[in-house]
């Protein structure tokens, strides 16, 4: 726990530290560090380096071992780079420190070996070789290593606002690798992992999809291709901070797209524009409509269409088949309930080539906007009220040395220390630590996805779907409640006595519909006066529904992001409603 949570701290002062100081604690830093480096030189630069070299590192070390002046620790760093560079995880930190050495202008530049000039070289080309964003580079290098992951800010800066982001769409469309290119663009990931998962994927004879490798982590979803979890990772723009929910786009899988949808601000669509990919995925059986419906529900207010894979040589950037995806796009977008004016916007790219994803292209004239990350840059920020009550529905949970839960904080503020209750069983718990985004933090505002270490609950007592509420103020929890459903797709008629699964914030439950109370007509909003004996397809009607155990819920008049749900069945999504009332129960 302590070795883990001390190292950042120690990066964070040596970056915020002038260089003149950093310059005057090298010789004893230095000096500390021999003693490893002496087993390590031979190891590792005797198969890489000529033997004449070696000889000249060897002539090096004694002198660099006795004297502690400043000449002496110059050369040991230049002998000790090359090692840290092929280095295990633990001496990370010094590498980082002989990379800002390297950067002032009276470092060793005519230092290390070969292989950390290579590495100095794949920096620049990286980063465009301005200073800032070497140092970002840097950050990533040990993003890919170490546990916490992105460097913690100094304390000064102001805090970026929160955007989550999730990717849908229909299966193959490019969500993983449009995810992986933005990590790779905004240096959240570096060139040597990429060229790695490059090597592997070749061997797989899969190179096209080494880029989805930076979020489809575990072996199952490489070999196969297909994203089965949601994945995360996250990137900073100028004025925002991203995280990026990769929702998998097979149908089996849409339980967990809905899990990803629920913690989105933002959904960015992804449509494959190659012939045939984009008439597949947007036909009766695709995921393109039923994500786009999914995302609407889960209160996803914005939607980014991106037409990807337009550098395919069926489509070779052409207006005529941008122009097409879009028409038929937009009459279906209307109908589940986005704006066309105001909530959509179309853009092209490509995702393996990262065309139009940071930078404008030049095969696609006519395409005016801002690229992709730009545009997400000038969103308008989103309202969120951290005064509200707290409330964070559960979407995972671990044990790490104590019970670690994951979830989005969607009102209220949560600070380290605080007493919290989780509901529906009403334990009594207490904030140890709290990780925004793998960054330890004091405090979290609403819309940051958080992991929360508690004190006072077992992780066997905790169930995704479970809600964390200041004790003051806790959410509702109850079986029985009546809801305003909507008929999507059904092919015969549902009546009272029907089951279906109940997806409500990140919560999965059976549920029966045990009575229709009434319908509501689509256009007038009246509700009928008798009771109906069935309904079917497209129509919308009041109904009461009792869940098989317990849940957490709200209506959606007092909190619309717990009060919205989507009811599925053999694997399709038949309703989407929204919670009118709670039922207390009977007895």
């Amino acid at each position: 726990m302590d070795t883990r949570d001390t190292a950042p701290d120690s990066w964070e002062l040596e970056e915020d530290a002038e260089a003149p100081a950093a310059a005057a604690g090298l010789p004893t830093a230095f000096a500390a560090l021999n003693v490893n480096a002496k087993p390590f030189v031979p190891n590792v630069n005797a198969p890489v380096f000529v033997p004449s070299f070696l000889q000249a590192s060897a002539v090096e070390m004694p002198a660099s071992d006795g004297t502690p002046d400043p000449a002496a620790s110059m050369e040991v760093s230049e002998t000790v780079a090359p090692v840290e560079n092929g280095s295990t995880e633990a001496d990370m930190p010094t590498e980082e420190e002989t990379w800002e050495q390297k950067e002032e202008p009276g470092g060793d530049e005519g230092g290390g070996g070969q292989e950390d000039l290579g590495s100095g070289e794949t920096c620049a080309e990286e980063g465009g070789a301005a200073g800032k964003e070497d140092e970002e580079m840097m950050e990533e290098e040990e993003e890919e290593m170490l546990l916490p992951k992105v460097a913690p800010a100094p304390p000064d800066a102001p805090k970026k606002e929160h955007v989550n982001v999730v990717f849908i769409g229909h299966v193959d469309a490019g969500k993983s690798t449009i995810g992986g290119q933005i990590m790779y663009l905004t240096g959240m990931v570096d060139k040597r992992t990429l060229e790695k998962y490059e090597r592997e994927a070749k061997e797989k004879n899969r190179e096209t999809w080494y880029l989805s490798w930076a979020l489809d982590t575990n072996q199952e979803e490489r070999d196969k291709g297909k994203t089965v979890e949601v994945g995360r990772a996250y990137f900073e723009t100028e004025k925002k901070h991203f995280t990026i929910l990769d929702a998998p786009g097979h149908k089996s899988f849409v339980p967990n797209m809905i899990g990803g949808a629920s913690q989105a601000d933002l959904a960015v669509l992804v449509i494959s524009a190659r012939k045939g990919e984009f008439e597949t995925g947007f036909e009766k059986g695709g995921q393109t409509r039923e994500h786009a419906m999914l995302a609407k529900t889960a209160g996803v207010k914005h939607l980014i269409v991106l037409i990807n894979k337009m550098d395919d040589p069926t489509v070779n950037w052409s207006l005529e088949r941008y122009e097409e995806c879009k028409e038929k796009l937009v009459p279906f977008l209307k109908k589940v309930g986005f704006n066309p004016k105001k909530d959509i916007h179309f853009m092209p790219c490509s995702g393996l080539t990262g065309a139009n994803l940071k930078d404008p292209v030049s095969e696609c004239p006519w395409y005016t906007g801002l690229p992709f990350i730009a545009h997400l840059d000038s969103l308008p920020n989103f309202t969120r009220s951290s005064d509200g009550p707290v409330r964070l529905p559960i979407v995972d949970k671990y044990k790490d040395m104590g019970t670690v839960i994951l979830g989005k904080l969607e009102s209220g503020s949560i600070s380290k220390a605080q007493q919290l209750v989780m509901m529906p069983n009403r334990h009594t718990v207490e904030v140890l630590s709290l990780l925004s985004d793998d960054v330890e933090t004091d405090d979290a505002s609403p819309g940051e996805n958080l992991k929360l270490r508690l004190k006072g609950i077992e992780e066997e007592e905790i169930l995704p779907g479970f809600i964390l509420c200041s004790p003051d103020n806790l959410c509702h929890s109850g079986r029985t409640f009546d809801a305003q459903i909507v008929i999507i797709e059904h092919k015969s008629i549902i009546c009272p006595g029907y089951n279906a699964v109940l997806h409500i914030h990140t919560c999965i439950e059976e549920v029966q519909i045990t009575a229709l109370i009434c319908l509501v007509d689509k256009k007038t909003g009246e509700k009928s006066k008798t009771r109906p004996r069935f309904v079917k397809q497209d129509q919308v009607c009041i109904a009461r529904l009792r869940a098989a155990g317990v849940i957490c819920l709200e209506t959606f008049k007092d909190f619309p992001q717990m009060g919205r749900f989507t009811l599925r069945d053999e694997g399709k999504t038949i309703a989407i409603g929204k919670v009118l009332k709670l039922v207390p129960e009977k007895d």
